[in-house]
């Protein structure tokens, strides 16, 4: 007689396993191979009790460990013995919710299967913009509360009709339980209105706005996680307008386009970007153009396009019309976050657009687009929202911390146990409502991972925006050192705690030393810091007015290079310009802190080479001195290292000598631009050798915003790697500020009394 070995077996799957078609794949598996029992979602993760032939739990567990549904995420599986019950049948139970960390999906681009439902005109869900299921579609902004059930969605108040919920109800169906199911009759519907709320009424929505665009109009489309700004890409006329509209004048608009094959006619793009662009999360992705074959005031004085593909079903709809490519720009007033309520879209953004295209599908977090690109063969997000966060990291981290992040760029971090998240971004801190949207956020994030922070960290800048937040905050305070937390967030990444050479090229941070640093060569761990060389020191006239007027900081780096014969060294390009009193000021001292910032030096070689413009983006002067640069010059120009009090020093003033002696002799900017860049290259690999010879260190880890620069992040980590050295950077974690919260949650659990 054959004896059958039946076992039971209890376990618990922790990670990203709601939302995600992950209880459906557990019945299938189930079911498949006989097995009894039940799964269900809870708080704490997806837990099943199964019961049946050892050999068939053997194979269950097998495919629930290597073959999961695709966008889930697993942390974790526990799996126990249990008493043999004789359950009948496997069945989903109700969601539980409990004390505990569950894990959400971001919002994800639609899938084939989808795509293919939306263009078949036998199926019921044909054009309808709001086709989803389990492997796609809105996730994390529409969640507001957990378990991730439809009543705890803005999908609640749409009734699902019987076919709807027959799809829902059914485990077999790749719709079960995807809780913003609907169809043509039951779901969210379009709307067309204009810029006097007037509605539009037409037999078809969609092909009625595409007939606007195609006449030069700008509409507002309500999409994922917000608002787009949208005109027809080839229209220069219809662009130059919303420029206009938009105060936007040089600041590169994103576009989409309608196929993989359209991107490739209009940008060159490599295997590895192509499996980027082509991935479920749909990033912007910084693109090579080919020859201008777009209108020019698309991205004015760049050689790259930021490009997405269509992610939602209305997207899709919107290129059946004829469209190939639109811009599809984040809908907001200057500086202001973006839109993504029906009601206030239509108060402040109707001096920007003639119509709207409106959905009645509430947006419960507003989620803006990702925005990466490849760099050494790797993505390296640049901004990290919809398709990516929030984002999960699991760490050695014992303690409940909110890190507030960054003034610019801002994202926050939230810890509790192992468990750390981080934000979506959030903008620049620089307005009232800026700063209502991170405190909606973090209440949000609060309440959705059940985490009452015991301690917050911050920037250690005494005039940032979070100082005012954190004082309201009875617990304990900690201050971070800005570029301290940029190098721990790329060491954070790249799991490594043991001590590295830090170099962190940003902007501006401020120092321990009560001055403005951005060029730093630290010695770091998760603990503390060492501050052991970086640029030399030059004045900021004006403060921070000089970051938006880069000839001002041309002119204190003359000034120190040249000091009375300055009147001599004025390149061409700054003639018209009124240096006298910035001189002045620059001598007296007079609100100009001392900064040894690499972006405000990048800001003065840019100026230098003919940048006499305000800034109306961060960074314009240094992308424009980066998309200037000859690739074939090899060049670079002279420079001295001191040490100074125990500290190495880049003494400038023979790189600024260099370059005005270039500018004078006429030398192409572009050829300038590349020597300056081959310079910094140089001394930034030579200034790790002589720290390495001196700490006995070769490990390097680059962050800061500058970073973002290709030409600087290739050259120095391969002339690094050719050395000997083992160099981390970013690649998930933004490099710039968006990156910074981790590197304060993980400081902060160093350093904590609790």
């Amino acid at each position: 007689m054959i004896q059958i070995n039946i076992v039971r077996k209890y376990i618990t799957v922790k990670g990203i396993v709601q939302g995600v078609g992950f209880r459906p794949f557990v019945y299938k598996t189930a079911s498949y191979n006989n097995l009894n029992g039940w799964v269900k979602n809870t708080s704490k993760g997806v837990y099943i009790d199964i019961e049946g032939k050892e050999s068939n739990i053997n194979k269950f567990i097998y495919n629930l460990k290597h073959k999961p549904p695709t966008l889930s995420k697993i942390e974790e599986i526990i799996i126990e013995d249990k008493k043999i019950i004789n359950h009948k049948k496997f069945e989903i139970k109700h969601s539980d919710k409990e004390d505990a960390i569950t894990l959400i999906s971001p919002d994800i681009g639609i899938c084939d299967e989808c795509l293919n439902d939306i263009k078949d005109i036998r199926n019921r869900r044909y054009k309808y913009p709001f086709t989803n299921c389990t492997n796609c579609g809105p996730r994390f902004s529409i969640i507001k509360k957990l378990p991730y059930d439809r009543d705890s969605t803005t999908m609640n108040e749409f009734e699902m009709c019987d076919k709807c919920k027959y799809e829902y109800k059914n485990p077999l169906d790749r719709r079960f339980h995807a809780q913003p199911n609907a169809c043509q009759i039951c779901g969210p519907k379009v709307e067309l209105i204009d810029n006097f709320e007037n509605k539009i009424l037409c037999n078809d929505t969609i092909k009625q706005t595409v007939k606007l665009i195609k006449q030069g109009k700008i509409v507002a489309v309500k999409g994922l996680g917000g608002f787009h700004l949208v005109c027809d890409a080839k229209n220069k006329k219809a662009i130059d307008t919303l420029r206009n509209r938009k105060y936007r004048p040089t600041k590169p608009f994103a576009l989409m386009m309608k196929d993989i094959n359209t991107v490739k006619k209009y940008c060159n793009l490599n295997k590895k970007e192509e499996n980027v662009i082509l991935s479920n999360k749909r990033p912007i992705l910084l693109l090579n153009k080919k020859e201008q074959k777009l209108p020019y005031n698309i991205a004015p004085d760049s050689n790259k396009l930021g490009v997405m593909l269509p992610y939602t079903p209305l997207h899709y709809l919107l290129f059946k019309e004829g469209i190939e490519v639109l811009v599809m720009t984040s809908a907001n007033l200057r500086k202001l976050p973006i839109e993504y309520k029906n009601e206030d879209a239509l108060k402040k953004l109707n001096n920007i657009v003639d119509y709207f295209l409106i959905h009645n599908r509430e947006i419960y977090i507003p989620v803006d687009d990702s925005v990466s690109r490849v760099i050494l063969g790797e993505e390296r997000v640049l901004r990290s929202s919809r398709g990516y966060s929030p984002i999960y990291m699991n760490i050695e981290n014992k303690k409940d911390i909110l890190a507030c992040g960054s003034h610019l760029k801002n994202t926050f971090a939230l810890s509790k146990d192992k468990n750390v998240f981080i934000s979506q971004y959030i903008g620049d801190m620089d307005n009232l409502e800026t700063y209502d949207r991170f405190e909606n956020n973090v209440f949000h994030y609060k309440n959705i991972y059940n985490i009452n922070p015991k301690i917050i960290a911050y920037d250690m800048h005494p005039n940032y925006w979070s100082s005012e937040y954190v004082n309201k905050q009875n617990i304990e305070k900690i201050a971070v050192q800005h570029h301290h937390a940029h190098v721990v967030s790329c060491m954070v990444e790249n799991k490594v705690k043991d001590n590295v050479i830090g170099i962190a090229y940003d902007g501006i941070g401020y120092g321990t030393d009560g001055q403005i640093w951005g060029s730093e060569f630290l010695i770091c761990n998760y603990k503390d810091f060492k501050r052991v060389g970086h640029i030399n020191y030059v004045s900021m006239p004006g403060g921070d007015v000089a970051a938006k007027e880069p000839w001002k900081m041309a002119v204190s780096y003359i000034y120190k290079t040249y000091k009375n014969e300055i009147y001599k060294n004025i390149p061409p390009s700054m003639n018209d310009k009124n240096i006298k009193p910035i001189l002045a000021i620059i001598k007296n001292n007079i609100n100009s802190p001392e900064c040894s910032s690499m972006g405000r030096l990048f800001d003065a070689v840019s100026a230098v080479t003919g940048y006499f413009g305000k800034v109306t983006f961060e960074g314009e002067a240094a992308i424009l001195l980066e998309n200037r640069a000859d690739e074939n010059e090899c060049r670079k120009y002279d420079y001295n290292i001191e040490c100074i009090n125990k500290k190495y020093i880049i003494n400038t003033d023979k790189i600024i000598k260099g370059i005005i002696e270039d500018v004078n002799q006429g030398i192409n900017y572009s050829v300038i631009s590349k020597k300056f860049h081959n310079t910094v290259i140089d001394f930034s690999v030579k200034m790790c050798n002589i720290i390495a010879e001196n700490y006995n260190i070769h490990k390097v880890a680059l962050s800061g915003g500058v970073f973002q620069n290709e030409i600087l992040l290739k050259g120095i980590y391969e002339k690094l790697v050719s050395q000997g050295f083992k160099v981390y950077t970013h690649k998930l974690i933004p490099c710039n500020d968006s990156g910074i919260c981790v590197g304060q949650v993980v400081i902060a659990n160093e350093n904590s009394k609790e």
